[in-house]
């Protein structure tokens, strides 16, 4: 399988000879709007962080269909909806995501089951976390999955989701070899964090020392609190930076 990171959670995964974008944000630099409180070191900055590392018409190509795992405005945009085909497939985490995004004109819905499949891919759904303690009230609902085909290796998308049971169980049930992790420890000025921590990324790597964990969502928007510089340090101090990779947006790994 092929990874390419785009900026932020947005990614083309390469699997079985299929294209899947997952988690569109198509914005240029600074053209959303700020988010709902200021960030952990009181920026209220707008969003993106960064313009796209490549243009949106080299993204799509050949893309075979999309995964949503939620549709806060980092993970699917305005520009995203109008530069997307509109019969494209799209798998969505439930029923309201599933009635935003047919309002949108998309025709091509579904909604990702523990049994669903693209060809002979098979998509599992899986459970997120997306935040801890009151903040988690606020973010809402968001789903990852696990992508099966006998020529390649098990994958797990885990999404916006903090470290905890439901991850381990995950890991534990489908032992995937590769697994990718949203990792910039977004944080507003109050409230607890709402994706993975440094501590949350060291979890999961005790979890499956044996998978290769790629680390996305890192320095695209203003809440981010964790950089790649400062998560490289780290895993280099606990000495496993062979298996938790950290791309550049833009960037592509072979997996």
């Amino acid at each position: 399988m092929k990874v390419q990171l785009i900026r932020n959670a947005t990614m083309i995964v390469e699997y079985a000879g299929k294209r899947m974008l997952v988690d569109p944000m198509f914005a240029k630099k600074g053209e959303l709007a700020r988010g709902p409180m200021p960030a952990k070191d009181w920026n209220w900055k707008r969003n993106p962080n960064h313009d796209l590392p490549i243009s949106v018409e080299e993204i799509l190509k050949d893309i075979d269909f999309v995964f949503l795992t939620h549709l806060h405005f980092d993970h699917w945009d305005e520009a995203a909806a109008n530069a997307l085909p509109k019969d494209i497939k799209v798998f969505v985490q439930d029923e309201n995501d599933k009635k935003v995004i047919a309002e949108a004109g998309f025709t091509n819905l579904e909604i990702l089951g523990e049994i669903s499949s693209f060809g002979d891919i098979k998509l599992t759904r899986t459970k997120a976390k997306h935040g801890k303690g009151f903040i988690l009230k606020l973010a809402g609902q968001v789903c990852g999955m696990v992508m099966k085909h006998p020529s390649e290796k098990t994958l797990y998308i885990a999404a916006d989701t903090v470290w905890y049971e439901e991850v381990d169980k995950t890991i534990q049930k489908f032992n995937p070899e590769v697994i990718i992790v949203n990792g910039g420890d977004n944080r507003f000025v109050i409230g607890d964090q709402l994706i993975m921590s440094k501590e949350d990324i060291y979890q999961t790597h005790l979890a499956a020392p044996n998978a290769d964990i790629v680390v996305v969502h890192m320095e695209g928007v203003y809440h981010n609190t964790l950089t790649r510089k400062e998560l490289r340090s780290f895993v280099n101090e606990k000495a496993i930076e062979e298996k938790i990779l950290i791309p550049e947006d833009g960037e592509t790994l072979s997996l």
